[in-house]
């Protein structure tokens, strides 16, 4: 009888571990049909934090220091750089194939590298940021110039002025995969007729500076095709 019990007792166990074994595996194969999908098709994008570049001793232009261009500049107002990176950033985040890393990540990185390695060119600066924070592609963009309407949405003294220039650049090889530029100084209908970007878009109003970059944001993104093949 003894034998028998513990014949029993055993099959008992047996049954139990084969259970929680055929439960595991089942639970094994739920994890994997609602697991996310794999980050091979997000392209991971950092923002380098986009810069002001104004014109020096007494020049009209500036050259931009990725690519050097040559572009009309001008005045920029504190913070200028802050909403075109805003308002890009933006944009990106609509991609649905696009995993922005978080700012203050970047910036911490960015202050890192910068302070330590000064000899170095803006884009091998920013190529090492992309590097340390295991990014695809970098988003580096620049201010020539943001002057602000002087005046109201229906009558203005100084209309608003805007221009900039954006490089998406690939951290694998450091080439640039995407730039937009804009260069935008708002005109009434009756200065030229065929002025309809700013101001018909801009509802037939004067424009903020805010205003134009926004709708410059908007006229270049149109450009961009994707990333992928």
């Amino acid at each position: 009888m003894k034998n028998i019990s513990r014949i029993k007792k055993w099959g008992c166990a047996l049954l139990v571990l084969g259970f929680l074994s055929l439960a595991s595996q089942a639970l094994q194969a739920e994890e994997k049909k609602t697991e996310p999908p794999r980050a091979g098709t997000i392209t991971r994008i950092v923002v380098i934090p986009f810069q002001a570049v104004m014109p020096e001793d007494g020049s009209s232009s500036v050259r931009c220091p990725i690519c050097g261009s040559i572009n009309p500049g001008g005045s920029v107002v504190s913070g200028a750089e802050s909403v075109l990176e805003e308002m890009f950033t933006d944009k990106l985040r609509e991609l649905n194939t696009v995993e922005i890393i978080p700012s203050d990540k970047t910036e911490k990185i960015y202050h890192q590298v910068s302070s330590g390695s000064a000899k170095l060119s803006l884009t091998e600066k920013a190529l090492k940021v992309g590097n340390e924070l295991h990014a695809d592609v970098l988003a580096v963009g620049f201010v020539y110039r943001y002057r602000e309407r002087v005046g109201y949405a229906y009558s203005t003294e100084h209309p608003a002025s805007v221009a900039f220039e954006i490089h998406l650049i690939s951290v694998k090889d450091g080439t640039t995969l995407w730039r937009g530029a804009f260069d935008k100084t708002q005109r009434s209908l009756t200065e030229n007729v065929y002025e309809v970007f700013s101001f018909v878009k801009g509802g037939a109003k004067w424009v903020t500076a805010s205003q134009l970059t926004k709708l410059g944001v908007d006229e270049v993104f149109r450009t961009f095709s994707g990333f992928g093949p």
